[in-house]
């Protein structure tokens, strides 16, 4: 049985009193200031259509994992568990995993956490930093390994794995210390993205006054 498991005194550490969430490095990747705007500016938080969109796609997705095999992800069997909630103490982040399935190997038991994205397109870097940083938490907490995770493109009814390397653990790493400085300092990032496309579904956008 796949169950989540109790707070430990990890969970207690220096950063748990402010606490990053695992979204923050999809969005510092996509475009710095989103953090930014997130933290120090906490009574500003516009939504968007896209948004809800994403919040109602995501809840058809789950449904419909429910009822169909694992085959998606590789597995012929396997354990899931949906929406699960989990901090990391070491890392100072906490976030929400869409699906987490926990299978075996050779006896020995993996963990492969799966993030739901509205999205026809490959990947990009930011969500494979997001599922890396799924990795790392499940690991520390659940005191499993995870070697993949796949990114569920909801729109192609397609899984696309990603495999968990030291470089993307690494980097999650160093972006997490990145944010936390950037935040700490108050300090907005003086260049917006390049590519300025970006910009036209932002829910910050009005607050930018170098961009569209």
């Amino acid at each position: 049985m796949l169950e989540t498991p109790a707070p430990t005194d990890a969970a207690a550490s220096e950063h748990t009193e402010w606490l990053l969430k695992v979204t923050d490095l999809k969005q510092f990747a996509y475009c710095p200031r989103i953090p930014y705007y997130h933290y120090c500016l906490p009574e500003v938080r516009p939504t968007t259509h896209k948004m809800d969109a994403g919040i109602r796609a995501q809840d058809r997705a789950e449904e419909r994992e429910r009822r169909r095999s694992l085959r998606a992800y590789g597995l012929t069997e396997g354990e899931r568990r949906f929406n699960v909630s989990i901090t990391s103490g070491q890392l100072g982040v906490s976030g929400q995993i869409d699906l987490v399935i926990k299978h075996s190997v050779n006896g020995e038991d993996r963990l492969v956490p799966v993030d739901y994205k509205l999205s026809r397109r490959n990947p990009g870097r930011h969500f494979k930093l997001q599922l890396a940083c799924y990795a790392l938490l499940l690991e520390e907490v659940w005191d499993l390994p995870v070697e993949d995770g796949f990114l569920y493109l909801i729109p192609a009814r397609r899984a696309v794995r990603v495999p968990i390397t030291t470089r993307l653990r690494n980097d999650v790493r160093r972006q997490l210390a990145e944010i936390r400085a950037l935040v700490l300092a108050e300090r907005m990032p003086l260049v917006p993205p390049k590519q300025r496309s970006r910009c036209v579904d932002c829910e910050f956008r009005r607050f930018c006054n170098d961009v569209l």
